[in-house]
């Protein structure tokens, strides 16, 4: 793959530059070194196919393509600032590569630093374990994936670039010990629970980062006298990213909305409370609960991981409003 992808060094560069440009302007990549890691990291070495929406279902667009105005399009797409699906099994996306300007936020918002070792949840392509090995070195990222065809093809990509990180097979939820402690956890997939062992496997003042209904919440790991928890708020963007696949429960996807006024089963932070709540609150107790609160945005939401439990919340992890998440199932 890698000598074929040459060809496109050129033109990717200034695809790459062009992608980067757009990005600051929308006001990401405050960050030098990401910056760097965004401006020298080739994606299109990552996505040397993938899907778009067609007039008969899936299209497929791919470097090979024998047809000169396809590549074009294949690369140019490549370095568009959205998400790409990369695999798509039964009909479902199991896979893709994340929107870059929602990846620079996620890897700015964890404050990293140099010497800090990080572990993400869910390889995907390996771009963004490419981007955190630009930034940190191979040595400190750990990427690990439940689908040994995603995990093979991450490595394969990732050598094409000059990065070598573990890329380990296996499920995210039990995290990887062997490689740990961590001062971050990154996850590019969409969380029901907060698994125990990511805790366990992180150092105090360790930050988690992770799609949790559709936002992002970010956790502080500390010590207790009890053993570690961790707590933290959702920030203000929203986010979709497929499920974490593993030993965890899937989390709700399509919550109900029936009987209710569309202005409200169509609002984009109603449906982050009522799948936040699920199953705790029907749409009635959840849309009373919205309306009392004025329709409360995502940063006053949050998560509490503690002595066994965990809840969500509205503005105080010990007030009225705490609804317990489900299980962890990966002890």
């Amino acid at each position: 793959m890698g000598p074929y992808l040459d060809q496109f060094s050129e033109a990717g560069a200034g695809a790459r530059w062009a992608m980067v440009q757009e990005m600051v302007a929308r006001g990401a990549l405050k960050d030098p070194a990401w910056r760097a890691a965004f401006e020298e990291v080739p994606r299109h070495l990552f996505v040397p196919y993938y899907f778009v929406t067609g007039t008969g279902g899936p299209e497929r667009l791919w470097c090979e393509d024998p047809d000169p105005a396809r590549r074009t399009r294949w690369l140019h797409g490549a370095y568009a600032d959205e998400a790409l699906a990369t695999r798509i099994r039964d009909g479902e996306l199991v896979s893709s590569s994340s929107q870059p300007s929602m990846m620079a936020r996620m890897l700015e918002e964890l404050e990293m630093a140099d010497g800090m070792s990080v572990l993400e949840i869910g390889a995907g392509t390996g771009y963004n374990a490419a981007l955190l090995a630009h930034r940190l070195g191979d040595d400190a990222v750990t990427t690990i994936d439940l689908d040994p065809e995603i995990t093979e093809s991450a490595r394969r990509h990732l050598a094409a670039a000059g990065h070598h990180p573990a890329v380990i097979t296996g499920d995210g939820a039990r995290g990887c010990p062997e490689r740990g402690p961590y001062d971050r956890i990154i996850a590019t997939c969409t969380l029901p629970s907060v698994p125990q062992a990511w805790l366990a496997q992180c150092r105090p003042g360790a930050r988690i980062l992770a799609p949790f209904a559709t936002g992002l919440i970010m956790l502080g790991v500390r010590e207790t006298p009890h053993g570690r928890s961790a707590e933290g708020r959702f920030l203000h963007t929203p986010a979709y990213f497929v499920p974490l696949r593993g030993a965890v429960p899937p989390p709700v996807r399509h919550p109900h909305t029936a009987g209710l006024p569309r202005r409200v089963a169509d609002n984009e932070l109603f449906l982050f409370l009522l799948t936040l709540t699920e199953p705790t609150l029907d749409p009635r107790e959840a849309l009373s609960l919205w309306q009392r609160e004025r329709r409360p945005e995502r940063a006053r939401f949050g998560i509490t991981v503690r002595d066994g439990r965990q809840w969500a919340w509205l503005d105080d992890p010990e007030g009225p409003y705490a609804w317990p998440l489900p299980a962890d199932l990966t002890d």
